[in-house]
C-alpha cells in the first residue's frame, strides 16, 4: 500500500489489533489456569503427560547400558563373594531392568488420549523402588574394605544414573534414591572406621547433589516444554490466520469479480439512455426545432443536460477507479510535452476560475524534454488537480501551477491554492473512495470523492509519487512527479540492425528515436 494510505490503515486499525491480541493473551492464560487446576502436577495437563513420556523414553533408551553395567559390577563382585551369589543378584538386577523396560515400552505403545497419567506416574515409581532395591543388594558385597569402596562407588554412579534418567519424574527420583541412601548408610553397621565414615558421608553428598541436579534438569525440561507449547500455539494461530486470511481473500476476489461484472453491465445499461438524455437535452438547450414557448423550459433543458454530463462523469470515474484497483488499467504510452498538457488543461479550466475572480500563476519550465507517459491519464491527472483547486479556492484567490525537474532527474507537477486547506485528521478521508472533507460537505460542492484516488492511482501506474500537502488557512498543495526512468533523455538508446541487413520492424523505434531528436531540438 502507499505510505500515507497504510499509515492510516495502522492508525485505524491499531487499537483494535492490539485489543484482539489483549484477549488471545487473556484466553490463553484463561485455559493455562484452568489446565493447571485440572492437573497433578501443578502443570498444565498436557505437560503432565510429556513429563512421563520423556521418562520412558529416557528409561526404555537406557535398558542396554544398565543391563551391561549390572553384568559388569556382578562380575567384579565375583571377587569378594561366591560366583553363586553374585549370579543371584545378577538376575535379580536384570529382573528389575525388564520390568522397567516392560512397564516404560508399553507406556509408550498406548494412545495418548487413553493414557492415565496419575496411574503410570505411580507404577513408574514402584518400579523405580524395585530396581534401586536391587541396585541397593549389591552392600551384600561389601564384606572387606576394599569391597565396601567398590560398593560404594558404585552406589554413586547408580544415584547418579537414576537420577538423571528419572529427572522429569521427581516423586520417581526420591524414590530411586532412598534405597540407595538406607544402603549406604547401613553400612557403617558393618565397620565404623574413619576410612568408612567418610565414604558413606561423600556418597550420601554425591546423592544429594545429584538430587539437585536432577531438579534442575527438570525445570529445564519444564522450560523446554513451555517453549514448545507456546511455538506450537503460534503455529496454530498463524495457521488459522492464513486459512482466515486465505477465506477472506477468497470473498473478496468473489467480491470484486460480482462488482465487475455489476459495473460492466451498469455502464452499458445507464450509458445507453444517458447518451439519448444528452442529445435530446441538448436540442432543447439550443432550440434547433425552434424556440420554446415558454422561457424557463430552456432553462430546464439546461439542467437536464448538465445533470446528464456530470452523471456520466460520475460512471466513467468509478468505472476508471474499479480498473485501477483491479490493476486492468491499460496504459497507451507515448512521448508527451508535460509544460504543453498543463497549460491545455489550465485553459479548459480557466473560464470556472475566471467566474470566480480567480488567478493562476505559472511556472513552467519550457526546456523540459518529453515525458514517456499516457497523455489520456496525465490529462485527467491535471484536471482533477486543477478542478479541486477551483473548486475550493474563494472568488479572488490565487492558484499556482508549476512544473520542473525534480532532485533525481525526474519531472513534476505542483497545483497549490489559497483555499481554507484541509485538517490534518481528514486528509485520509479525502484520499479515500468517495471520502469527501468537512469543507465539502458544508459548502455542498458538487463531486464524488473519487478525483483524488483516480489521481493517486494513474501516478502510481506511472512510477510516480503523489505527495498531499494542506493545513487549514494555508492552502492545499498536491505535487506529482514522475521518475527519472520515463523522461525521454534518460531512456537508453535502442538497438538497431546494421545496414547489410534491414529489418523493417524496426521503422516504428526509428520514429520514436527521430522523435526525441525533434524534442531536444525544440
Amino acid at each position: 500500500m502507499p505510505d500515507l494510505t497504510a499509515e492510516m490503515i495502522q492508525r485505524g486499525r491499531g487499537p483494535s489489533a492490539s485489543e484482539a491480541m489483549r484477549r488471545r493473551e487473556v484466553a490463553r492464560e484463561i485455559r493455562s489456569a484452568r489446565e493447571k487446576l485440572t492437573s497433578t502436577s501443578g502443570l498444565e495437563r498436557a505437560f503432565d503427560y510429556e513429563l512421563v513420556r520423556v521418562y520412558a523414553q529416557y528409561r526404555s533408551g537406557a535398558v542396554i547400558p544398565l543391563a551391561l553395567l549390572g553384568l559388569a559390577i556382578a562380575g567384579t563382585s565375583a571377587l569378594w563373594v561366591p560366583p553363586l551369589i553374585a549370579a543371584l543378584w545378577g538376575a535379580c538386577l536384570m529382573g528389575a531392568v525388564a520390568l522397567s523396560m516392560f512397564a516404560t515400552r508399553r507406556f509408550l505403545a498406548q494412545d495418548p488420549e487413553a493414557v492415565t497419567v496419575s496411574l503410570w506416574r505411580r507404577y513408574f515409581m514402584v518400579c523405580e523402588v524395585v530396581q534401586s532395591t536391587s541396585w541397593a543388594l549389591m552392600i551384600l558385597v561389601g564384606t572387606t574394605p576394599g569391597a565396601r569402596t567398590f560398593v560404594l562407588f558404585g552406589l554413586v554412579i547408580v544415584a547418579a544414573v537414576a537420577t538423571m534418567l528419572a529427572a522429569t519424574l521427581p516423586a520417581a527420583a526420591v524414590a530411586a534414591l532412598i534405597p540407595l541412601n538406607v544402603a549406604a548408610l547401613s553400612l557403617l553397621a558393618l565397620s565404623q572406621d574413619m576410612d568408612t565414615a567418610m565414604l558413606v558421608a561423600m556418597t550420601v553428598g554425591g546423592q544429594i547433589f545429584f538430587m539437585g541436579l536432577a531438579r534442575r534438569v527438570y525445570a529445564s525440561t519444564v522450560g523446554a516444554l513451555k517453549s514448545q507449547a507456546e511455538k506450537d500455539a503460534i503455529f496454530g494461530e498463524l495457521e488459522q490466520a492464513k486459512a482466515n486470511s486465505d477465506e477472506a481473500r477468497r470473498r473478496a476476489e468473489e467480491a470484486n469479480l460480482a462488482k465487475s461484472r455489476f459495473l460492466a453491465t451498469m455502464s452499458h445499461e445507464l450509458r445507453t439512455p444517458l447518451n439519448a438524455i444528452l442529445g435530446f437535452s441538448e436540442v432543447m438547450k439550443n432550440e434547433v426545432f425552434g424556440a420554446h414557448i415558454a422561457p424557463s423550459y430552456k432553462e430546464y433543458a439546461s439542467d437536464i443536460h448538465d445533470s446528464g454530463l456530470h452523471l456520466l462523469n460520475l460512471i466513467n470515474e468509478i468505472l476508471d477507479l474499479s480498473r485501477i484497483e483491479a490493476g486492468r488499467y491499460e496504459l497507451n504510452e507515448e512521448a508527451i510535452q508535460l509544460g504543453y498538457a498543463v497549460d491545455e488543461c489550465r485553459h479548459m479550466v480557466g473560464l470556472r476560475a475566471r467566474s470566480k475572480g480567480q488567478t493562476f500563476h505559472e511556472f513552467i519550465d519550457d526546456t523540459l524534454p518529453r515525458l514517456w507517459a499516457d497523455e489520456r491519464a496525465l490529462r485527467q491527472i491535471v484536471l482533477n488537480l486543477l478542478s479541486n483547486a477551483v473548486k475550493f479556492t474563494p472568488p479572488g484567490g490565487e492558484i499556482t501551477i508549476k512544473v520542473g525537474w525534480t532532485s533525481s532527474g525526474g519531472q513534476y507537477v505542483s497545483v497549490r491554492d489559497s483555499g481554507p486547506g484541509i485538517p490534518e485528521d481528514e486528509l485520509g478521508t479525502v484520499m479515500s473512495s468517495f471520502g469527501r472533507g468537512s469543507l465539502a460537505i458544508k459548502t455542498a460542492e458538487q463531486g464524488s470523492g473519487l478525483g483524488l484516488p483516480i489521481v493517486k492511482g494513474l501516478v502510481d501506474l506511472h512510477g510516480g509519487n503523489f505527495v498531499l500537502k494542506s493545513k487549514p488557512r494555508e492552502g492545499t498543495e498536491v505535487v506529482v512527479t514522475f521518475p527519472a526512468s520515463r523522461v525521454m533523455d534518460a531512456l537508453p538508446a535502442l538497438d538497431l540492425p546494421s545496414e547489410e541487413t534491414p529489418d523493417r520492424s524496426i521503422e516504428p523505434i526509428a520514429e520514436v528515436k527521430r522523435g526525441r531528436a525533434a524534442a531536444r531540438a525544440a
